[in-house]
């Protein structure tokens, strides 16, 4: 099985077509202000090429987790206005998804210009459960595309989700995946098959049962699997340890004890922090001294005690095992990466990464913010990618909806 490819589709020829672009500009905001613009540079390559092959384009996306109607606090405007600002191309946003506006301005749209639809998640359809409601939707949206129009799925971000815009609409239109989601799926293959060894996996973030599914899955595939963040401490209690007040799933101790039963038969090892950063509480201004792992309730804060990071050798460790591979995937900060007391352990997964000489994968719009936030640059990364559920899922082994129905 293949999927056609974004050069397939402009070789075919698409001046004066229309063509929809699913792309991810899922910024995170601070009021209207796009605080990381990764994911809308990620995007303008595919509109560029399809722009200056002389393609009407219409532009599909999602901000946030509205319900189903218009929240100006979930609009597209901030998003666009940066994509706009970084295009050479002209760039505009219907006021609607499907409606008058979107409908009118489409008609209107002239060769090389590009029109992005407002929220697709306005419309409850988009996220239904029901087939038909879905299907109803996508036939809306494939309206605006004429009797000749494409399909381009670019928002890697998306695939993994069974959505009119990602999945009903390319059942409907000649489908194609973008350079961005072939991309991020001929990287995944390099952590699934013939991956270079040694591979360490770093995984981070506050909950360990958002990553079950993934440890499960690279058992036996990965070399080494560090563990930080959050999700450190439901291990750490897993060995026996007092946690104070730290973030814990209790529910989750019992898989967590039979994952390290199971990871040296295996043949994987997980390294677990030797030291934490505690805090009095949780606050970018909170009194912190470092402790060993298996002592947090012996720091100067007692049972009240927050682990917020991972600590200095914890870190140094980390960092021998990241540069000693042939391949990392990173997926999820170390600690409280906003505070800047409590950065250190993530800055230090960044730093080792940029220094290694292994095929180094980011993946997770959280660990991809750390990055940027604490100052690094995504051409010192093999790859940053875009779609942090999508990646842990194909890596969980699980079958992507938008990916399966590009399939020809």
């Amino acid at each position: 099985m293949t999927s056609h490819t974004l050069n397939e589709l402009i070789a075919e020829g698409v001046r004066g077509r229309y063509v929809l672009v699913r792309s991810d500009l899922n910024v995170p905001l601070d009021g209207s202000t796009v605080t990381d613009d990764g994911r809308v540079k990620a995007s303008l390559p595919v509109l560029k090429k399809l722009s200056d092959a002389g393609a009407r384009v219409l532009v599909t996306a999602h901000l946030g987790r509205p319900k189903g109607t218009p929240e100006d606090k979930y609009s597209l405007k901030p998003a666009v206005a940066r994509l706009a600002e970084l295009a050479d191309f002209p760039v505009t946003l219907a006021a609607d998804t499907v409606g008058t506006a979107a409908k009118e301005a489409a008609a209107g749209l002239q060769d090389g210009e590009v029109l992005v639809l407002e929220n697709v998640r306005f419309d409850a359809r988009e996220t239904s459960k029901d087939d038909a409601e879905r299907a109803a939707f996508a036939d809306e949206l494939v309206s605006l595309t004429g009797d000749n129009g494409a399909f381009v799925d670019d928002a890697f971000g998306a695939v993994h989700r069974k959505h009119a815009s990602v999945y009903d609409v390319a059942t409907r239109l000649p489908s194609y995946q973008g350079d961005l989601v072939h991309t991020e799926v001929e990287v995944l293959r390099k952590l699934t098959a013939d991956t270079q060894r040694p591979y360490v996996v770093v995984l981070g973030g506050s909950k360990v049962s958002d990553k079950l599914a993934v440890i499960d899955n690279l058992l036996g595939k990965a070399d080494t699997i560090l563990v930080g963040g959050g999700m450190l401490f439901t291990f750490l209690a897993a060995a026996g340890h007092k946690v104070a007040g730290s973030l814990l799933e209790e529910d989750q101790i019992p898989v967590v004890q039979d994952y390290l039963k199971r990871a040296s038969d295996a043949g994987t090892t997980f390294v677990i922090p030797v030291d934490v950063v505690v805090a009095s509480r949780f606050a970018a201004d909170a009194e912190n001294e470092t402790v060993a792992a298996d002592a947090i309730e012996a720091s100067s804060f007692g049972a009240s005690g927050i682990g917020l990071d991972i600590g200095p050798e914890s870190a140094a460790l980390f960092a021998e095992q990241i540069k000693g591979a042939r391949t990392v995937f990173w997926n999820g900060p170390m600690g409280v990466f906003e505070f800047e007391a409590f950065a250190a352990g993530t800055r230090a997964i960044a730093q080792a990464l940029t220094e290694t000489e292994a095929f180094t994968v980011v993946g997770g719009g959280d660990s991809a913010a750390a990055v940027r936030t604490l100052g690094f640059d995504d051409a010192q990364f093999g790859h940053i990618s875009t779609g942090g559920g999508a990646s842990l899922e194909y890596l969980e082994g699980k079958e992507l909806p938008g990916l399966s129905v590009l399939d020809r």
